[in-house]
């Protein structure tokens, strides 16, 4: 086999759907972009349609296949609906990517409940509700799934200022390393993708001068991901030839930052 046909034959996605939610955003906008590269066919799930056209112009200019699907990760039914257009229009789901994620940097002692239930329920469980939906899909129609739950260094290390959004990741980890387990009988491979810090919309916030300095001199390789870090280690998770026997991973995309003790 010739080295091309190799790479292609063991990370080549032709002929596969993938459902990116939060794919409308800076980092899921990116790995979407790197499946679609791959063969994928992606279906960038979010709320704002402007965001996905220009990341859809993007995938559309070197030949990618995608389109955009609104879907409310709060909400059972949109979930289900989502999943039966994407069916009725591509044919098939092979790879779901749960993304979506909100952040407040709120000192502890000043969390209001309903801010927490927010973020629990956008961070946590949404990707219970719709691992639930999706799951029940692929093991209904047979389909040996990869599903990639976006976790945070926030879920290995609790993080000062960020005090739900971390319980809410840690959360993630956990229930991704237990659906790896309970559904592997249906080759159906659970992980957890776990980037370092890539400034994005949800943590600009909370990356302040003495915050950056902290990360940096943490962090080994002293600099801040870029979105283009993550698709070497998206496409090895959602390839079913180069990921067969990767399952209840957490796949840790950080330069070095979790290496680092003192």
């Amino acid at each position: 086999m010739q080295t091309a046909a190799f790479f292609k034959d063991l990370f080549g996605l032709e002929g596969q759907t993938a459902v990116v939610i939060g794919g409308t955003g800076e980092l899921c906008g990116c790995m979407a972009a790197g499946l679609a590269h791959a063969g994928a066919e992606v279906v960038l799930v979010g709320r704002i349609r402007e965001k996905a056209e220009r990341k859809l112009a993007e995938i559309e200019e070197f030949g990618g296949k995608g389109y955009f699907m609104p879907a409310d990760v709060t909400s059972r039914e949109s979930l289900q609906e989502l999943v039966d257009q994407v069916v009725e229009r591509s044919g098939r789901i092979d790879i779901l990517i749960n993304g979506a994620g909100i952040n407040a940097p709120t000192p502890f002692l000043e969390i209001e409940e309903e801010e927490f239930k927010r973020i629990i329920d956008t961070n946590l469980t949404a990707v219970f509700r719709t691992c639930q939906v999706f799951g029940k899909y692929f093991i209904d129609e047979a389909i040996p799934a990869s599903i990639i739950n976006l976790g945070s260094m926030s879920g290995l290390i609790p993080l000062s200022r960020v005090f739900t959004y971390s319980a809410s990741k840690a959360a993630v980890h956990n229930l991704s390393k237990n659906l790896a387990r309970e559904w592997a009988e249906y080759s159906i491979r659970v992980n957890t993708l776990v980037p370092g810090f890539f400034p994005a919309e949800q943590n600009r916030k909370v990356l302040d001068e003495s915050r950056v300095l902290d990360i940096l001199r943490q962090t080994p390789m002293s600099r801040f991901g870029a979105p283009d870090d993550l698709i070497g280690a998206t496409l090895l998770l959602a390839s079913n030839r180069a990921g067969a026997f990767i399952t209840g991973t957490e796949m840790v995309v950080d330069g070095g930052f979790n290496a680092m003790k003192i």
